[in-house]
């Protein structure tokens, strides 16, 4: 078969620069990468040889090997692990970043010069053309009879052939090093590297003392090769934990936590996890997958196992070993064993317990934490009601009452007399919602309103409906009901004022029945606003509606077809309002009137975000109405 030239997709090529030259500030990073992967090859074959025994009976004995080759100035690390066909080689080698490598690009040139960022895309074995002038890959994966080669300079493009020059089962890869990278040819250097980074690494890593990578011949073993998690918490240091979450979890940054236990009992099994403190790339994929790995007795079995985490905790990453599942188990019997069920809620609470105590003792760092993971989080309040009030406890927000977070305790310690809902807007950004004309009244009696820009928001609240017999309000459906919460100032002459304001607009329930009449199949009513002091207009929800921001998702996901009219509220105080309910009675002012009723709707949409259903007449209308005023 004839050699087979392919490009990287785009983007790939400035990518592989960036990955070359400026990412990591560590060389010797890429033999941990190179590494892990085998180390992964290896678990998935094992796993795989389960239910097909076949595929691993010639060679049972897994192994990483490290051959340096001072001559040839190469170096090969192979395993004997699960191996990829021509297809495999292609999607893994030659797409980087699956979840969109033009994001990828962009966010790590605003943070280039670090390599934090590398283990969130994937691309750890593009870290080989650091080191490497050219990188070539020989496999052949098990069960296959063909054997395949991938060969890449990191320019742009890179071949794939069928050879038969492939190892019996496996992966091959060899790097031709650069000059100034002949350290990693030194058996030293080498031994070093793999003690530092990779001893916890359950296969067994050898060294080749020359060329090739036959284990026939004094091969030195390099690594302990001990499940980190089985050893007592005494023996492992920080550092050794640190380099096993970078393993298991393929991560650059430092855990935020780390909890490694031991369950005894009707159901004995041990637990390593750590969440990250950075944000995973894939951390919103659709899929929702977690990324922690189920061993029965130390032995692989998947890292596909849904049932043993729920969606909401899939930033953990680790490894969970039982004694009591068969190494045999499928993953259909996972799927509706009781003994995983079991695990699956026993780990949850042990998790949500140390978040707990985390955001007791150290509120601020479990701040960084929400940050990150809150929107996540904040799913199982939707989705699991057997913890919902462990997670409603753990829930942070922002909000109108400072820049920091609040919890919904906080909030609650600061309702004013005659307050009984948690008021709340959703939005998309927070700049947008905290200058919303709907928290103007909210504002003026110093009542806190949560900032919630999560798209999830607006599945879980009507979910969870109240916390601590307190109901949750949205601020921009129905009424506001501001007039029976009484604010720290509020005194009899400011009573009084209002008095005299509504009499000065006495006019307005005119202007609410023209403006009403104008606008009658764009809107479904319009009435004064107790909830607006300085805007002149605003659009809400009614009481049985979908809120504003809820319909305008569903509506852009094409889940919602005709969107419901709104209430439009108008400031009775406002000078336009005044002036508009003077001139109702007045001869001749029908049009301007109609006009003016016009734009007070196109104002407030644009103050929605939502888009203009006329801008022509919007335009039109509005230099009309400036050059009536620019005259008078």
């Amino acid at each position: 078969m004839s050699e087979e030239k392919l490009s990287f997709q785009a983007e790939v090529s400035r990518l592989l620069d960036i990955v070359a030259n400026s990412l990591y500030s560590n060389k010797e990073i890429f033999l941990r990468e190179l590494i892990s992967n085998a180390s992964d090859a290896c678990d998935r074959l094992r796993y795989a040889a389960i239910t097909r025994p076949d595929l691993s009976a010639e060679d049972s004995d897994f192994r990483i090997t490290l051959a340096p080759d001072k001559k040839a100035k190469s170096l090969t690390v192979a395993d004997n692990g699960i191996g990829m066909n021509r297809d495999d080689l292609v999607a893994n080698l030659g797409t980087i970043a699956r979840s969109g490598t033009a994001a990828f690009v962009e966010e790590i040139e605003k943070t280039e010069g670090s390599f934090g960022l590398i283990g969130q895309f994937g691309v750890g074995f593009y870290s080989a053309f650091m080191v490497a002038d050219r990188v070539e890959v020989s496999s052949r994966k098990a069960g296959d009879v063909q054997g395949w080669r991938w060969v890449s300079d990191g320019k742009g493009e890179f071949t794939v052939t069928a050879t038969e020059d492939a190892p019996a089962r496996g992966t091959r890869v060899t790097l031709y090093l650069r000059k100034d990278a002949k350290e990693f040819l030194e058996a030293a250097r080498l031994r070093q590297i793999v003690t530092t980074y990779s001893d916890h690494i359950a296969i067994p890593i050898l060294l080749e003392p020359e060329a090739g990578v036959s284990t026939d011949g004094g091969a030195e073993r390099v690594n302990s090769a001990a499940a980190i998690w089985t050893r007592p918490k005494s023996e492992i240091t920080d550092e050794q934990y640190k380099e096993f979450y970078h393993h298991v979890g393929h991560g650059f940054d430092e855990p935020w936590l780390k909890l490694h236990f031991k369950a005894e009992g009707v159901i004995e099994y041990t637990g390593l996890l750590f969440v990250p403190s950075t944000k995973p790339f894939d951390l919103f994929d659709p899929t929702r997958k977690h990324r922690v790995k189920l061993y029965v007795k130390r032995v692989f079995i998947t890292d596909n196992c849904e049932e043993l985490l729920p969606p909401y905790l899939r930033f953990l990453r680790g490894v969970i070993d039982t004694e009591d599942l068969p190494l045999n188990i499928s993953r259909e019997m996972l799927q509706h064993n009781p003994m995983i069920a079991k695990i699956r809620n026993a780990v949850v609470k042990r998790v949500l317990g140390e978040l707990k105590k985390k955001a007791q003792k150290a509120p601020d760092d479990y701040a960084t934490f929400w940050n990150n993971f809150g929107a996540v989080l904040k799913e199982g309040l939707y989705e699991d009601s057997g913890q919902r009030e462990a997670l409603l406890g753990l829930a942070r927000f922002r909000s109108t009452g400072g820049d920091g977070l609040v919890s919904l305790a906080d909030y609650l310690g600061r309702m004013k007399e005659g307050q009984e809902s948690i008021f709340y807007i959703t939005g998309d950004e927070f700049d947008s919602l905290a200058k919303s004309p709907q928290l103007e009244g909210f504002a003026a009696k110093d009542i806190e309103v949560l900032l919630l820009t999560d798209p999830v928001d607006e599945f879980w609240l009507p979910a969870v409906g109240a916390f601590e017999t307190k109901p949750f309000k949205s601020v921009t459906r129905g009424g506001a009901d501001l007039g029976k919460i009484k604010a720290a100032g509020d005194t009899a002459a400011d009573t009084a004022a209002d008095g005299e304001d509504q009499e000065k607009a006495a006019g307005l329930n005119a202007l609410l029945a023209f403006v009403k009449l104008t606008l009658k199949d764009e809107v479904k009513d319009v009435r004064g606003s107790e909830r607006l002091t300085e805007s002149a207009v605003c659009l809400v929800a009614d009481e049985g509606d979908l809120d504003i921001h809820l319909e305008r998702i569903l509506k852009q996901h094409g889940q919602l077809d005709a969107a419901a009219h709104r209430i439009l509220e108008v400031n009775p105080k406002h000078p336009l309002i005044r002036r508009l309910s003077e001139r109702v009675g007045e001869s001749g002012a029908g049009e301007d009137l109609e006009a003016a009723a016009r734009l007070l709707l196109d104002q407030a949409r644009i103050l929605e975000g939502e888009p203009l259903a006329d801008p022509a007449g919007f335009a039109k209308r509005m230099s009309e109405m400036m050059a009536r005023g620019l005259s008078e």
